[in-house]
This record gives C-alpha cells, structure tokens and sequence, in this order.
C-alpha cells in the first residue's frame, strides 16, 4: 500500500507541483490550501506524513503544528518556509516538526527529505542504555536524563543527542550528524545541525559560550565529551 501524504500551502501551484513529484515518487498525495482544512483532514483520515507551509491562511503552519502536538499526533511533519532566518526555523522545529525546508527547494531534496522522515518513522529502535557522565539516554523509551533529572526534548533532539552519546569522544562532522540522524544522502543544510546543537547546549550547558560536554572542533564538527 502507497504511503500518503497531505500537502499544505496557500498556492496551488506549489500543491500541484510537491503533489506530483512526490506521486512519481511513488507516494499517494492530498492537498489542502489553508491551516482550518489541513487540520480538519489529518483528524478525519489517516496520514503518514504532512508537508506543511508556515504561512497558511486561517490557522498558520505553526498553529496547526502546535495543536497536532498537544494532542499527541505522532504524524511526521516536514515544514516548509521561504523564511530563512534562524529563528523561523527554530520556531518551526519547537513546534515539534520533525524537520524543514526551505523554497524554493528542488524536487530531488524534497522526495530525498520526505523518504527519510518516513524511513526513520518506521525504523525500530533496539538500543538499551547509553550514557556520558551526567547524561543518560534510553532509546527504547525516548527518555534522556541529564543530572538525574528528565530532559524535555524534541524528537530531532533525542535523536542527535542519542547519537551524539553514542559515538562519544569522536568528532562527528556535520555532514556524520545529517545523514545519521536526518537521513540525508545528499548534501542538505547543515544549519539544521547547528540550530539542534544549540538546542541542545541550552538544556546541558552551564556555560554556551565554553560548553563542557559538546565541543566544537573548528573546521571539523562537534564531539561529546567521554565523561566518566
């Protein structure tokens, strides 16, 4: 059975077009031009992934996002902005979207994106316990720990810093971090990386500005420190 996939925005000629590449793609598509009908369809039917413009008339993308997340759908969402400032996206991602993209993006990124969201979506994770220190992360439950105390992370969060843990004491570049945790076997923006790795920093790091548990090796990546 074909994976279905709603796509949000305001202009049917981004509809028209992300529908039809993903269709050759060999997913099955539906449309919605506004947040009111996006909403409306994902709780009357069933989806596997959202494509979902911020700007949206009568609920934005973020609304929709935020709603979708207080009650607990686990719906993937690849949010789509022609805002490129780091805030948009930051904004984007703390709604619980589970990645972005930014117009005009081309046809080859977008399916390349959307296969990863929904592969990763259906992966099982069989891990037991891994831990740095003061962190401790448990992939089976999707529950990390820093100092004994529950961290609150996104799901792209988790991920990273799963993974990050995972492979601790080695420099991870941020093309390692992309395909890793993102999925990604092109050359995508490795922003994403950093604005998570910020994230990150503000929920471990006393100090950000000299962090003690993920460094920065300039011109290379970031490593998690091997704490004992």
């Amino acid at each position: 059975m074909k994976q279905s996939i709603l796509v949000v925005d305001d202009e049917s000629s981004i509809t028209t077009l992300i529908a039809y590449n993903l269709e050759v793609a060999g997913y099955k598509t539906e449309v919605a031009h506004d947040g009111e009908t996006a909403l409306h369809k994902i709780k009357s039917r069933h989806y596997d992934l959202v494509v979902l413009d911020i700007m949206l008339p009568k609920l934005s993308g973020i609304e929709v996002c935020q709603i979708l997340r207080a009650e607990d759908y686990k719906l993937p969402i690849l949010m789509v902005t022609a805002k490129t400032d780091v805030e948009d996206i930051i904004e984007g991602l703390n709604t619980g979207a589970d990645d972005y993209i930014t117009k005009f993006f081309s046809p080859q990124e977008l399916v390349a994106r959307v296969h990863a969201i929904l592969r990763r979506a259906q992966e099982d994770v069989r891990e037991d316990e891994f831990r740095s220190g003061p962190i401790q992360v448990f992939p089976n439950r999707y529950e990390a720990y820093f100092e004994g105390e529950l961290l609150t992370l996104t799901k792209k969060e988790f991920e990273l810093l799963s993974y990050l843990v995972k492979n601790k004491g080695l420099i991870l570049s941020r093309e390692q971090l992309l395909q890793a945790v993102w999925d990604y076997d092109f050359a995508g923006d490795t922003r994403i990386v950093d604005v998570h790795i910020a994230k990150l920093r503000d929920k471990l790091e006393k100090d950000k500005k000299s962090p003690k548990f993920i460094k920065t090796i300039f011109g290379f990546g970031y490593r998690l420190e091997d704490i004992t």
